[in-house]
């Protein structure tokens, strides 16, 4: 689980060199999301899974593909504006996002473990993102990522609910099979909308291929080796993990992006992946 992590953040980093090379958010998001539905298609023709699905649960697909879709772009964008771990960091919300769309949406109200970690992780996203700056300039330092943290703020609602529809209509769907359906709608949108639009920007060199291509190799790889290993653990006790994704972005991009924080931002990254993991080890 801690490699999956690992890969699911070098796809980001791999994202940032592509955005870097001339790839644009729209270009990487229909490679991505092509490139792995295809690679699941295989994986689901290989192991002889039906592909049939009834009616209802194509529409349900289509609208969580549609809600992926937006999370998606709305990531990626986030990752192109401000570092690449921040950027996970803020997205990383998505489990308290959850406990209260989940809430509002007639669930029942968030433990108490829940309610103790949200301001502590909200309390460490703000020192990680250093909000208040080196001057104590809080408008200036949110002209500097407020955009970036707005992005990742989206994508983190929208894949929130996309796991509460998920959760509460397509849970008894086969994982692979969900998974395809939904990359095949985030496919169809990036390319759809991207063409309608003229919004395709292709790599300006050699460096921005590769990074085009390793990012839907690593996200390919991370989210079908995840289907294999999490239903061996148990979602309950180790999907937690994966919040290690942004601690390991931290290095990865200070090795390899030249993307340095400070030690206080480091601290608050901690803090806010703590207070995530210990509030989803909660027992359910």
């Amino acid at each position: 689980m801690i490699m999956i992590a690992i890969i699911f953040g070098s796809n980001h980093i791999a994202a940032r060199f592509a955005f870097d090379h001339g790839t644009n958010v729209t270009t990487a998001v229909a490679f991505r999301s092509t490139g792995t539905a295809l690679f699941v298609l295989a994986l689901l023709l290989f192991n002889g899974i039906s592909l049939r699905v009834q009616k209802q649960s194509l529409a349900r697909s289509l609208v969580v593909g549609l809600l992926i879709s937006v999370q998606s772009y709305c990531l990626y964008s986030a990752v192109a504006l401000i570092p690449v771990a921040l950027a996970l960091l803020a997205f990383n919300t998505h489990p308290m996002a959850l406990s209260l769309l989940s809430w509002l949406s007639g669930g029942e109200r968030p433990a108490r473990r829940m309610l103790v970690a949200m301001p502590v992780a909200l309390a460490g996203l703000a020192l990680a993102l250093d909000v208040w700056g080196k001057s104590g300039d809080i408008s200036g330092r949110w002209a500097e990522i407020g955009a970036g943290v707005l992005w990742a703020t989206g994508a983190s609602l929208s894949f929130a609910a996309a796991m509460l529809l998920t959760a509460h209509q397509l849970g008894s769907m086969d994982g692979r099979l969900r998974s395809f359906l939904t990359m095949s709608v985030v496919a169809v949108v990036a390319i759809v909308g991207g063409a309608a639009a003229g919004d395709f920007a292709l790599p300006a060199d050699a460096t921005g291929w590769t990074a085009l291509v390793l990012l839907t190799v690593f996200y390919g790889t991370a989210i079908t080796s995840l289907f294999v290993v999490l239903p061996k653990l148990g979602a309950v006790n180790n999907m937690a993990i994966l919040n290690f994704e942004p601690i390991a972005v931290l290095g990865l991009a200070w090795l390899i992006l030249g993307q340095a924080v400070a030690p206080l931002q480091i601290a608050g990254a901690f803090i806010v992946v703590g207070a995530i993991m210990w509030m989803g080890s909660g027992k359910k």
